[in-house]
């Protein structure tokens, strides 16, 4: 009765993020946890064997022999009807990529958290999300956490949008490695009861469009040839991430008055309606950006901050709408990863261009980098970069620092 009385109950806990998601995936109820240690998301499936051998997790709790099998059980798994999880990590993810694109190729709601963190070689542990950001176009939508409640949430809101008949795609919930996995902040945690309202359990019969039953006997993975439709099958995976994007929204919304945390949507504006400098970027480091913007604000400056939740879908109409802005003069849009050869050095600037075209207004554009493989970037580092921001928009270049201006992109605090 006590242990039944502590589930119901609504908990603040002490945890890191990676517990925070093992509990995200224990409220969830999930069906099939497929497990292969990788740091450092390790501590999220030792949290998670730890709900399921002390009989406060009813769920199968499956080790595999690598990261490929790791997403193979969850494809599986998820074939079944089955609500699956995991987590893993910079080289892991690289090493399942094939079965990411099998997941999305199959409508499968998948749900995973990343720990992100640098790829090899050189080996680097620490916060970067090249990782996640490889998998850009494997059909999987993207969203990044940047606080701890974050992380608990966020998973769960993912669970409701990627089973939604009019969605039926994998999600990654993506959050630093170490600044995040294993710092430990106080996290409200609702009882079961409530999530269960929110989240209810998958459909008995399985998913409506792929199951394994003997009864309905179906055929699915078959080789299709040029002139039949692996094309539209294509297409339709690109058209539901575009559609997607109000489903988010709802859901969103439809949290928020369940639980009273507010996440916006794809994007969480701050100080934007009268900004004339503002800094687009993601993760942690957008939340701590909320202090340089107040910093700045204080001396005058009309600094204003863009966090970007979603990756993928990508929120176009979002920021079009944001960058109509009449006092808008320049913005910085700072990834913390890079995509070798790319116009900006970064992953998200170059997708952003494409969007800043779309409003032929005019507005100074500087694609940037920062904190790749866990480099510290403080407070001031962000201010100077809105004040390299505010001379690059008046003359084209930057002040001498330790900031560089290198073919178009500036770098944050490169040696």
């Amino acid at each position: 009765m006590k242990e039944m009385n502590e589930e119901q109950a609504d908990q603040t806990l002490i945890l890191t993020g990676n517990e925070v998601a093992a509990w995200a995936a224990r409220r969830a109820k999930v069906n099939v946890v497929t497990a292969y240690p990788i740091t450092p998301q390790t501590t999220v499936m030792e949290s998670l064997a730890q709900f399921v051998d002390s009989g406060k997790m009813d769920s199968q709790f499956v080790l595999m022999e690598s990261e490929h099998s790791v997403m193979a059980g969850m494809v599986g798994a998820s074939m079944t009807g089955a609500r699956t999880f995991t987590a893993t990590s910079g080289q892991g993810l690289l090493y399942m990529g094939e079965l990411v694109h099998w997941a999305a190729g199959c409508r499968l709601p998948v749900v995973t958290t990343i720990a992100s963190r640098g790829i090899a070689p050189p080996w680097n542990i620490w916060v970067d999300y090249s990782d996640v950001l490889s998998m850009r176009d494997a059909g999987w939508m993207i969203q990044f956490a940047s606080t701890h409640q974050e992380i608990f949430d966020s998973v769960i809101i993912n669970y409701k949008i990627a089973e939604n008949p009019e969605v039926m795609l994998p999600a990654f919930v993506a959050y630093g490695g170490f600044t995040q996995s294993h710092t430990a902040k106080p996290v409200a945690i609702p009882g079961q009861d409530r999530i269960d309202h929110f989240l209810p359990p998958p459909p008995k019969k399985g998913w409506p469009h792929l199951y394994l039953d003997p009864d309905r006997p179906i055929v699915h993975g078959n080789i299709m040839m040029p002139h039949q439709e692996y094309m539209e099958f294509r297409f339709k995976i690109h058209e539901t991430m575009m559609r997607a994007t109000s489903i988010i929204k709802e859901t969103i919304r439809e949290f928020k008055e369940v639980f009273g945390r507010d996440y916006y949507g794809l994007i969480e504006p701050y100080l934007c309606e009268d900004a004339e400098y503002l800094l687009v970027t993601i993760g942690a480091l957008a939340e701590q950006a909320k202090d340089a913007v107040d910093s700045l604000r204080r001396r005058g400056v009309k600094a204003g901050l863009v966090k970007l939740r979603y990756y993928r879908p990508f929120p176009t109409e979002d920021l079009v709408s944001l960058l109509k802005g009449e006092n808008l003069k320049a913005i910085a849009v700072v990834d913390r990863s890079i995509a070798h050869g790319s116009p900006s050095g970064g992953h998200i600037s170059s997708d952003f261009y494409s969007v800043l075209r779309q409003t032929g207004n005019g507005i100074t554009y500087l694609p940037a980098v920062w904190g790749i493989g866990g480099r510290d970037v403080t407070v001031e580092d962000q201010v100077g970069l809105f004040e390299d921001l505010r001379e690059f928009h008046e003359g084209g270049q930057i002040r001498a620092g330790k900031n560089k201006l290198i073919a178009g992109t500036l770098w944050v605090g490169l040696k």
